[in-house]
């Protein structure tokens, strides 16, 4: 059966694709594990031409890829296979750590497969100093750089790892690799980190209702659509299924009661797809304690 074709709301200003939320790290800080008391991502996961039909309905902007990550996006048995049968119009960004077959990976994936005019790298790779080798990772980059690929680093700046990070940053630099920081989430020594819109909805023991919009599609390992990170993380009913022939992708309020226990990556203050500084993923209006939402 066909599938119709998903038109992206203009509103909208990010497509997270989670073909995996398995990782061969195992950070401490990880913003999947946020709020949850046992790392467990034991998910039924798409087959990579389920991913390729569910990804094609999409109808998307030149300046609006579907980013391919997770997890570690490379552990998915089909990744490469996804991204030489996504079609030509649809734009592919990659979040990984790099772990899997860069040499595999440059045989197989022209270098414009994942060019597009935009201000920051299509291949966007995490540096998390507790479990890699800077030096390693640098030859990888400079690799892919080599043959043509728009690639960058990412350094979190945690506490117990910002000067480490900023060494690296400069190192980096040096050596003509785009390396760029981003702002610690979470909760570290008793103190929350981060810089949010709505600052009560992250951390918070007391729950409240509201009225919640996001501007990303957020697609589960099993195909399943999300309102946010928090549900993806923590397992809560989806809004549906990119495979369900009849699935809509609704630009609306959607009534939520768990205000207070966002993930962080939902109500951050940060840059959009423009790099414009000033976006929050989600919209939320009508917090209240009552037993309902209008």
């Amino acid at each position: 059966m066909s599938l119709k074709k998903l038109k992206i709301p203009d509103t909208y200003n990010y497509i997270g694709c989670f073909l995996t939320l398995r990782c061969n790290l195992n950070c401490e800080y990880c913003i999947n594990y946020f709020g949850l008391e046992k790392r467990n991502f034991k998910n039924k996961e798409l087959t990579g031409e389920e991913w390729v039909r569910a990804l094609n309905r999409l109808v998307s902007r030149d300046d609006l890829p579907v980013t391919l990550q997770g997890g570690e996006p490379g552990l998915h048995p089909d990744f490469i296979s996804i991204i030489k049968n996504l079609k030509p119009e649809l734009k592919i960004d990659i979040l990984t750590n790099l772990t899997f077959d860069i040499e595999k990976f440059i045989r197989e994936i022209p270098p414009q497969r994942l060019r597009r005019k935009a201000p920051y790298p299509s291949i966007r790779v995490s540096y998390h100093p507790q479990y890699m080798n800077l030096e390693v990772l640098v030859k990888k980059v400079k690799r892919l750089q080599e043959a043509g690929f728009y690639i960058g680093i990412y350094g979190i700046l945690h506490p117990a790892f910002e000067e480490e990070i900023i060494k690296a940053q400069e190192q980096c630099k040096s050596l003509g690799i785009d390396f760029r920081t981003k702002e610690f989430l979470g909760e570290y020594k008793g103190k929350l980190y981060g810089t949010y819109r709505y600052p009560d909805a992250v951390g918070n023991s007391r729950r409240k209702y509201c009225l919640c919009k996001t501007t990303e599609l957020l697609i589960g390992p099993d195909g399943n659509v999300y309102r946010c990170h928090h549900d993806l993380y923590k397992k809560f009913p989806p809004i549906g299924n990119i495979l369900d022939p009849v699935f809509e992708i609704e630009d609306r309020f959607r009534k939520c009661d768990q205000y207070g226990d966002c993930n962080p990556c939902d109500i951050k203050i940060k840059t959009n797809r423009f790099q414009i500084y000033g976006h929050t993923s989600v919209e939320i209006k009508e917090i209240s304690e009552l037993s309902y939402v209008k």
